[in-house]
């Protein structure tokens, strides 16, 4: 690994914080990602491939196992995402999830959350040779990751109830990462925040003039 994906290298200081060049890249393009996904701009996409890469980097360096993997993921739905907005049926239609198919998204979250924690808890003992250090918060790592994961499938999709699932991860990640002392990144979610709120906001109001 070069220095330049190192979070050791040095990129600046504010506030007596150290910002690293991988932590940089992956909070700019995480905000560019976002707000153009608010404004359902298909260039969301591309963005957030940057915003991945680096963000794997930063995780795996900062042993949060489960949003390291999560990356991976978002990568493939990235790809589908970016052909998916492409095609004129979805490219200006944002639609509403039924009452029925929320449900199964919340037990098919809350089962995620349990299954990949203990398997996150465990990482160390059962991949001693590539995850020497034991997870951080695997449990609440891996709850990130859940939603995530149902917020980008439905994302992908142009379901406006994405934006409330990424309004629960903006919240748990402002305090986790602020707690793993990541503070520009934690920083950066608490922004997205309001960009979720906004982005909610925003589809809410494409999908009654649609």
């Amino acid at each position: 690994m070069t220095d330049f994906f190192s979070i050791k290298t040095t990129a600046f200081q504010i506030i007596g914080y150290t910002v690293s060049y991988v932590e940089l890249t992956g909070t700019v393009f995480g905000f560019v990602s976002v707000w153009l996904a608010s404004k359902a701009n298909i260039l969301t996409w591309p963005a957030g491939v940057v915003n991945e890469f680096f963000l794997f980097l930063l995780f795996y360096q900062t042993q949060l196992y489960a949003d390291m993997f999560l990356q991976v993921y978002f990568f493939a739905v990235t790809v589908s995402g970016w052909r998916n907005w492409r095609r004129e049926t979805v490219k200006n239609r944002i639609l509403s999830v039924s009452r029925r198919n929320r449900v199964a998204i919340a037990l098919t979250i809350a089962a995620g959350s349990l299954t990949v924690g203990f398997l996150i808890q465990n990482i160390h003992v059962l991949l001693p040779r590539y995850f020497a250090v034991p997870a951080s918060w695997p449990f609440t790592d891996s709850t990130v990751m859940a939603l995530s994961i149902a917020a980008t499938v439905l994302l992908a999709q142009k379901r406006v109830e994405s934006w409330l699932l990424w309004i629960a991860v903006d919240v748990i990640c402002t305090v986790l990462y602020f707690k793993k002392a990541i503070w520009f990144l934690s920083f950066e979610y608490f922004v997205f925040l309001w960009m979720a709120v906004y982005g909610l906001s925003n589809w809410r109001k494409q999908m009654k003039n649609g």
